[in-house]
């Protein structure tokens, strides 16, 4: 058989020997078929432990999750919609606190859509608080600096008349 020869060694002699070409592909087949259980159960855990880390775009982290959950429904294994919302809420790390709280008192469901542009308008409030918090404790520790300086020149003048040393009058 013509077939038979361009198949490499190593997968033929796994294959019985069959009379006709149809009935060796057909064996090929059967052993390169993927196990659906397998591959429903491999997407399933990643879509169970997925956590978004703050690193990244959460527009595309929820879009990943979102694909898993169209791979399962191909391998015949639907999430609703609904469960999936709550999947991405329930991956999102501590500081989205406040908005999954605000979400859960609200009568209304969002749609995976709503979601994502919920979350990215969180994400972007919490950069730019995160910014705001940066200069406020950049600026403050600054003029705790300048304070602590000023002091610290002052003692030092106070020890070097104490101690009945010339004081230098130019750095008054």
């Amino acid at each position: 058989m013509i077939v038979k020869r361009t198949i490499p060694e190593a997968y033929r002699g796994s294959i019985t020997e069959g009379e006709n070409a149809k009935r060796f592909l057909m064996e090929i087949e059967r052993l390169f078929a993927k196990n659906e259980k397998a591959e429903t159960s491999s997407h399933l855990a990643k879509l169970v432990s997925m956590r978004y880390k703050g690193k990244g775009n959460i527009r595309e982290y929820i879009m990943e999750m979102s694909n898993l959950a169209s791979k399962l429904k191909e391998l015949k294994l639907e999430l609703p919609e609904d469960l999936l919302v709550h999947l991405v809420l329930i991956s999102l790390p501590a500081y989205f606190g406040q908005f999954i709280v605000r979400y859960n008192t609200q009568k209304d469901k969002w749609s995976l859509n709503e979601l994502i542009s919920h979350c990215v308008q969180e994400e972007e409030r919490l950069q730019r608080d995160k910014i705001e918090s940066a200069h406020f404790a950049l600026t403050s520790h600054n003029k705790k600096r300048k304070k602590h300086a000023v002091g610290a020149e002052n003692s030092s003048k106070k020890k070097e008349k104490k101690q009945g040393l010339p004081v230098d009058s130019s750095t008054k």
